[in-house]
């Protein structure tokens, strides 16, 4: 846990610097595949510096992740026998079992994997990863991603344009859960639609 408060204070140091910007850019493009910290930090804290630029922040911050994403799934697509084993042991997140509960039934739900990852806490870089091995479908995937990681990012971005620097302390405080009861709310929104369509 010190390791991991360390590399927190590593990125937040970023936003009190001038390349910030650039920071959050690379940030959330290895988030995506391998770094174990998601971008939304930095991001908050170069939206508090600068609210003006809170949205080409969350572009910067969308179009990094969802590159990143590709990049994860072209390692699953292409390298996945090489570099199975370094994942499972050295990035957080990645376990060997929760990897076998996703590829379980990933073609049938992995639209939605890769979008509930891309806009909850659970670990993105799993399913973009994933997505590649399991061959899931490049343009549902792309759609997913770009969906998702791009709701994810606007909304914090739409919070501090709408509430202003009082908005810190409650994203900071309650982000998880507030991403989670987006995700059921519009999931569930969905499956609505879906049954009455029937």
């Amino acid at each position: 846990m010190n390791f991991f408060r360390k590399l927190y204070d590593w990125v937040l140091h970023w936003a009190e610097t001038p390349y910030g910007p650039l920071a959050l850019f690379f940030l959330a493009l290895a988030e995506s595949s391998i770094f174990p910290l998601p971008p939304d930090p930095l991001l908050i804290a170069l939206c508090l510096g600068a609210i003006k630029k809170s949205w080409h922040l969350a572009f910067y911050t969308s179009l990094a992740s969802i590159m990143g994403g590709m990049i994860g799934y072209f390692i699953g697509y292409s390298f996945w026998g090489l570099v199975d084993s370094f994942f499972f042991n050295y990035v957080p997140g990645f376990t060997e079992s929760l990897f076998n509960r996703v590829m379980s039934n990933y073609h049938e739900y992995g639209f939605w994997y890769v979008f509930a990852a891309g806009f909850t806490p659970i670990p993105y870089k799993v399913f973009t990863i994933a997505s590649g091995v399991f061959k899931l479908n490049f343009f549902l995937f792309f759609l997913a991603s770009t969906i998702s990681r791009s709701l994810r990012f606007f909304a914090v971005a739409a919070l501090f344009r709408r509430f202003g620097p009082g908005i810190k302390s409650f994203i900071d405080k309650y982000f998880n859960l507030l991403a989670l009861l987006f995700f059921i709310l519009l999931f569930g929104g969905f499956l609505i639609v879906k049954f009455l369509l029937k």
